[in-house]
């Protein structure tokens, strides 16, 4: 039997996914191939990638239209989270995806964050994964 894993792209690893001419395309677009193979779960939170497509418009609704990728709601939960990430620095498209990369009910290991800037992540108690370090769902 097969382990799946449960991944939450961050919108760094969003935006190489619905980037044609990034580097870590192939990469980041390998787990997604997983995913729809059942090998694993993708996810994304939406305020992450609310705030990539302020900077790559059109990164959100992309995201939205592929069918392996779950958005996660920026919930209460999530809020509470972002507002105490916020005061330490952390932005909001961080905040998001260091909550839903933590243990939760649905997910009491947490999940793997992928990312393209794993320091940003340093010390939240998540655990960021690059893609390069990282070439498939385990």
């Amino acid at each position: 039997m097969v382990a799946t894993v449960s991944v939450v792209l961050d919108h760094t690893t969003a935006a190489a996914l619905h980037d044609p001419k990034d580097t870590f395309k192939e990469a980041v677009a390998a787990f997604y191939v997983q995913a729809s193979g059942g090998l694993g779960d993708l996810s994304a939170p939406v305020l992450s990638l609310t705030a990539g497509d302020a900077e790559r418009p059109g990164l959100l609704g992309y995201i939205k239209g592929l069918r392996f990728i779950r958005i996660e709601a920026f919930d209460t939960d999530a809020a509470v989270t972002a507002t105490e990430l916020l005061r330490f620095g952390h932005s909001w498209s961080t905040g998001h995806a260091i909550h839903a990369a933590r243990p939760s009910a649905a997910h009491p290991a947490g999940r793997f964050l992928l990312t393209l800037t794993p320091k940003v992540y340093a010390g939240t108690a998540s655990k960021p994964s690059t893609p390069a370090s990282s070439r498939r769902i385990r």
